[in-house]
């Protein structure tokens, strides 16, 4: 989707849904890394994630637009334009909107780098950062640690 496409869908989506124009600019913002869009106050502009379309199609995009329509029409209006404010609450219900958005990127999973095991019971304790086991003794029979191979 280039920007003029996108420029066109927030502009029918904001008359077909809100009932009013939409005067200012809708872009895509590489940048975006766990945003799927925003509003920008001081521009009145909205940004919106490219890899949104990507891993969630159009059907999400459309709902994220309405969402950061929302925000557009109220903060204009000047209505309660923040997510905690009543009126932008009945305004994503009006319109079916999403309140959030799929995440867009996959959480790395916690690995642990070390391991240091206790001499005496084999209890393993996994760790991030690596320890001095000298120092240490075992929470479980207090016996001496080392680091596993």
């Amino acid at each position: 989707m280039t920007e003029q496409e996108l420029q066109r869908l927030v502009e029918t989506i904001s008359l077909e849904y809100f009932q009013k124009p939409f005067m200012h600019l809708a872009i895509f913002n590489k940048r975006l890394r766990t945003t799927a869009g925003r509003y920008l106050l001081k521009s009145h502009n909205l940004e919106f994630n490219v890899k949104v379309t990507e891993k969630h199609g159009l059907e999400e995009l459309v709902g994220i637009i309405k969402h950061e329509l929302c925000h557009y029409h109220l903060h204009i209006e000047n209505k309660g334009y923040k997510h905690k404010d009543r009126d932008f609450r009945e305004c994503l219900a009006l319109t079916k909107g999403f309140r959030y958005a799929k995440p867009l990127e996959i959480k790395k999973e916690n690995f642990n780098h070390y391991q240091i095991v206790c001499k005496r019971c084999g209890f393993v304790y996994n760790r991030k950062r690596k320890v001095n086991p000298a120092k240490y003794r075992c929470g479980k029979c207090h016996g001496p640690l080392q680091i596993k191979g």
